[in-house]
């Protein structure tokens, strides 16, 4: 369990280093928020397409054996983000190489978890690795934020090298008890599923400068304008990656109706606690992927932060996300995963609630620390039972290919949550900055130039640097000072659009977990120990 714990909190890391750090890579790189939206939404991306190819490599060569090789690719992905010298190497080393790694270590540590352990150990064992998470949240904050605000962001990845090698080092404790088992992967699977994943992610992504529907920035590919019908790419891309995936549903059910190997059996997603606890998780991840974008961008931007001021903002959700995991395994003694999963979702919303009522130029501290610190209290409770109502919806011969499905929503989960949320958020701005300066006292040649400038949308920069970014425009001192709290206001009425959309999502939650079981896990097995125990007295 340590050696699983230490690669799970790698894993977490990654995400919650490179959210604290985004104002000084974009420096360091000389590139932009939208790319490293791009970069972070890729990353999961990558694991949520490739997942499923994971876990099926994993029941080929063996659990552990995928879990070892996948994390020395990590590890290497790790080293080439430490060394980048480009956004496009880090994209290389990060949103690629590292997400490979992923894909093998990820479901290799829920099926060897599931080989390993039982009834009250299997649900305290993802306890552990859920507190591992909420460990990598409450440290990667103050981690990244230290080094970033200290030294580097790279020193991050470098340390991460070194967590990787320990872990192989010590992988030989780990017990491996499913045989590798002979099998075909399907390729026209594994590019159908990839390829309608990508699609959508993308769609959402790159809504804030396509547009939904009605064409804002068209895209221009070999001289060739890419909007079909004078309808925006976006919904295009949408609609494209939703039938790939039903094309690819639709594949795997004649696969096992003709006797064949499927990649995927969807016959599982017919049982309803694994379908309900699938979807939930992939809520949850989309809500908390929103949240770490969204609020170091206010912090940094708004406010003009540190890494670490930021990292000690967001401690307070971090704190509770660990102290309510376990918690939450207390707790499942008494109450049911339905009852326990329900609250964490009605306790998520409330604290979006919160957190959209302290979102101002200033930040109201009490009302924004109460948020975080209830929003990482829903987040524990959700970690201390999902993993184990979907591992313990199948038996162990069947524990690597719902980890791979764990995976799969899990990450796309985070690629939706950071694409949807980030587009919202640069797509409100935009609209509200260009509408704020057309209603300003600005001279109508600056609105002009303004409204041209920012025709194909606005790039989050610092609130702080507007005003010397006018001042080189060649406007006034005084238009430059208006002009920078007009950009100010927009920032913080975008913040508050996108909180919306993050209320919304955790709503729609609750909605998905109708299905999770409604009795007490373990009860019965506890109940026939203390029996065989009296009679034996």
């Amino acid at each position: 369990m340590t050696a699983l714990s230490a690669a799970q909190f790698v894993m977490v890391l990654d995400s919650t280093v490179m959210n604290v750090s985004i104002s000084q890579v974009v420096e360091d790189l000389g590139t932009s928020v939208s790319a490293m939206q791009a970069a972070i939404t890729f990353y999961t991306l990558t694991m949520a397409a490739l997942m499923l190819v994971g876990a099926k490599l994993g029941d080929l060569w063996g659990r552990l054996r995928a879990f070892v090789i996948g994390a020395i690719i990590y590890g290497v992905g790790s080293l080439t983000t430490a060394l980048s010298p480009s956004i496009a190497v880090l994209f290389t080393g990060w949103s690629v190489i590292e997400g490979v790694g992923a894909v093998l270590v990820i479901p290799a540590i829920a099926a060897l978890i599931a080989d390993n352990y039982e009834g009250r150990q299997r649900v305290t064992a993802y306890a552990m690795i859920g507190a591992a998470s909420g460990a990598a949240v409450a440290a990667g904050p103050l981690i990244g934020g230290f080094l970033t605000t200290y030294a580097s962001w790279r020193y991050v990845f470098i340390g991460e090298v070194v967590v990787m090698a320990i872990v192989v080092l010590f992988s030989r404790r780990i017990v491996d008890r499913h045989e590798p088992v002979p099998l075909r992967i399907d390729v026209p699977s594994v590019l159908l599923s990839s390829a309608g994943l990508i699609a959508i992610v993308l769609g959402m992504l790159q809504s804030k400068t396509w547009g939904w529907i009605v064409p804002l920035q068209v895209p221009v590919i070999a001289g060739v304008e890419l909007a079909p019908l004078g309808v925006s790419l976006t919904i295009w891309l949408i609609i494209g990656g939703i039938a790939l995936l039903a094309w690819f549903a639709h594949r795997q059910r004649r696969l096992l109706e003709t006797g064949r190997e499927a990649f995927v059996d969807v016959r599982l997603l017919r049982i309803g606690r694994l379908r309900s606890g699938l979807s939930s998780l992939g809520a949850q991840y989309a809500v908390t992927a929103g949240l770490f974008f969204m609020v170091p961008v206010y912090l940094q931007m708004t406010l003009g932060l540190d890494a670490l001021q930021t990292g000690l903002r967001i401690f307070p959700l971090s704190i509770s996300l660990i102290f309510f995991s376990f918690a939450g395994t207390r707790l499942s003694r008494v109450w049911s995963p339905r009852r326990i999963v329900r609250l964490g979702q009605v306790v998520l919303a409330a604290a979006a609630f919160l957190l959209l009522g302290s979102v101002d130029a200033e930040l109201r501290q009490v009302a924004f620390t109460t948020g975080m610190f209830i929003a990482g209290a829903a987040l524990g409770l959700l970690a201390s039972q999902l993993g184990n109502v979907n591992m313990s919806s199948v038996g162990p011969e069947q524990s690597s290919e719902v980890g791979g499905l764990q995976g799969v929503f899990q990450n796309l989960g985070s690629s939706l949550g950071t694409a949807l949320i980030g587009s919202m958020l640069i797509g409100a701005l935009a609209t509200s900055f260009a509408g704020t300066v057309a209603e300003s006292d600005l001279p109508e040649d600056v609105q002009v130039a303004i409204d041209e400038a920012t025709e194909h949308g606005v790039d989050l920069v610092p609130a702080s640097t507007v005003t010397e970014i006018g001042t080189q425009a060649g406007l006034t001192d005084d238009q430059a000072a208006e002009l920078a709290s007009v950009y100010g206001d927009a920032q913080v009425l975008a913040l508050r659009v996108a909180f919306v959309g993050l209320i919304a999502l955790a709503l729609l939650a609750l909605l998905l977990s109708r299905r999770i079981p409604d009795e007490v896990e373990g009860r019965e097995v506890e109940e026939r120990e203390s029996e065989e125990s009296g009679e034996r007295s």
